[in-house]
């Protein structure tokens, strides 16, 4: 079997495992969709490709996903790099999206995180300080959830051992939590 053969065998048998995440999903566009048309914002974090997808995920909220409509607020905390080496300067990478969280998140917001591993210790704080400040969050996370697993209103959990099938499982899903969202967000 070829390497391309091989990674769209994975791909499919990851992407089949989704269908068990249905429920949670559907619970997720709702916090999202009552967080938007409740004049709330997306705060999104993730590192290294996770951080690209936080970014990804923004960017189809803040400016549309399928159809043109009004954008939505929706911020990627990870794409400010003067904060971020700041706050390795002055703090700790572990608390670069906790003390974000902590200055940007109000009730009504929502927090998004994403980790292939479940073991990213600066995602685990940014969902300890959205419960600490009684914002609702999404972990959309990979593996068994590692350490993360249980901390955020919502786990989406993608099985696998492969970080690079779990990159592409949770992609669509995020995807199909922007197709639910957008089609009942007010075009205007």
């Amino acid at each position: 079997m070829s390497h391309l053969q091989r990674a769209i065998e994975e791909s499919v048998a990851t992407l089949r495992n989704l269908s068990t995440l249905e429920e949670p999903l559907g619970r997720a566009a709702l916090m999202v969709l009552r967080s938007l048309t409740g004049g709330h914002k997306l705060l999104i974090c993730g590192n290294g490709g996770s951080a690209t997808d936080a970014t990804h995920l923004a960017t189809e909220f803040l400016c549309r996903f399928r159809e043109d409509r009004r954008p939505y607020p929706a911020l990627s905390l990870t794409a400010n790099g003067e904060f971020l080496t700041a706050m390795c300067n002055d703090y700790h990478a572990d608390e670069i999206f906790a003390r974000q969280v902590w200055g940007l998140a109000e009730k009504g917001d929502v927090v998004i995180a994403l980790t292939t591993s479940g073991k990213s210790k600066n995602i685990l704080r940014a969902l300890e300080e959205a419960k600490r400040k009684g914002v609702e969050s999404i972990a959309i996370l990979g593996r068994d959830g590692g350490f993360t697993r249980g901390v955020a209103t919502i786990d989406m959990i993608v099985p696998g051992t492969v970080t690079a099938r779990i990159q592409e499982g949770q992609k669509v899903l995020f995807h199909a939590l922007c197709e639910m969202v957008e089609e009942k967000l007010p075009k205007a």
